[in-house]
């Protein structure tokens, strides 16, 4: 059996769509229906329903997912033995990790990881959430949540504070809060609920003593900037606002605690490039986890 056909096989079932497989594969919609259709005819059984919706494995393209993530799952160890003789890692480890995190934090920190290791290249990706790990989509995530199904590896990296923080001017506007009554008076800022991917982000109800937000961001990153920009009272991660002088605290006794968790898969966690990266991001959170918490 031709193990390229199995590999687009695997990308198309995992993505769901064969336009989504062809991206990932970096081919061309037709490469991918040309292939499934010659493994299908090899089989002599159909592997998917086509709806106009996408894709669905049939009966027996389940049993073939089984014995072909088998296959995949040999041949990633096999990889795995051999980098141990590699003299210099390579490769590609794409991580996807929350946007604060991945840009306050991760995207700064690689670049000791690059000095080390020159020769991996290293993919970031907004992916706060494990499904796309599931379907190795990545091959290391950053989540807020602890998986407890599927076969993944997880570790716990750190926890981290959050607390209420607005501008100089927004402050010098509207006035300080003194007391947690008086966020009433106040245009809040927080997530789209639709969009809230983890629990770790319901944290309105225990910040903002369920106050409504008047403002809603589907991003952290924008969120923070409409904080700084004066626009209102926002969360924000205590190691993102140690970066801007602009921000003030406002009732900083109120704090809530989350954590973050790095997941990798069970299959690939042996690949020398993807344990590298895994490591060095344990150590390096390891060595500044003093900045993650509020004291």
């Amino acid at each position: 059996m031709d193990w390229d056909n199995l590999r687009v096989f695997l990308a198309a079932a995992r993505a769901g769509q064969f336009v989504a497989a062809a991206r990932q594969l970096k081919v061309d919609h037709a490469t991918v229906n040309r292939r499934i259709t010659a493994l299908e005819r090899a089989l002599n059984a159909r592997l998917f329903d086509r709806r106009t919706t996408g894709i669905g494995l049939t009966a027996a393209g389940q049993r073939l997912m089984a014995a072909a993530e088998a296959m995949e799952t040999n041949l990633l160890q096999a990889q795995a033995v051999l980098a141990d003789t590699d003299v210099e890692l390579s490769g590609t480890v794409r991580i996807g990790a929350p946007d604060g995190f991945s840009t306050y934090y991760l995207a700064p920190a690689c670049a000791r990881f690059a000095e080390r290791h020159p020769g991996i290249t290293v993919q970031l990706v907004p992916s706060p959430q494990v499904v796309p790990l599931a379907k190795r989509e990545v091959d290391l995530a950053i989540v807020l949540d602890k998986p407890e199904a599927g076969r993944l590896v997880t570790r716990k990296l750190t926890d981290y504070s959050i607390g209420m923080f607005a501008s100089a001017d927004y402050l010098a506007r509207h006035g300080m809060p003194m007391l947690v009554e008086d966020l009433a008076q106040h245009r809040l800022i927080g997530y789209v609920e639709e969009y809230a991917y983890a629990s770790a982000l319901d944290y309105a109800r225990e910040l903002f003593a369920g106050q409504p937000t008047r403002f809603q961001c589907a991003s952290a990153i924008g969120q923070l900037e409409a904080v700084r920009a004066g626009l209102g009272i926002g969360v924000v991660h205590h190691f993102i606002a140690r970066r801007h002088a602009e921000l003030r605290p406002v009732l900083a006794e109120r704090q809530a605690s989350r954590a973050y968790w790095i997941v990798e898969h069970e299959d690939t966690r042996g690949l020398g490039r993807i344990r590298a990266l895994h490591d060095f991001i344990v150590e390096a959170v390891q060595g500044d986890r003093n900045a993650f918490v509020q004291s």
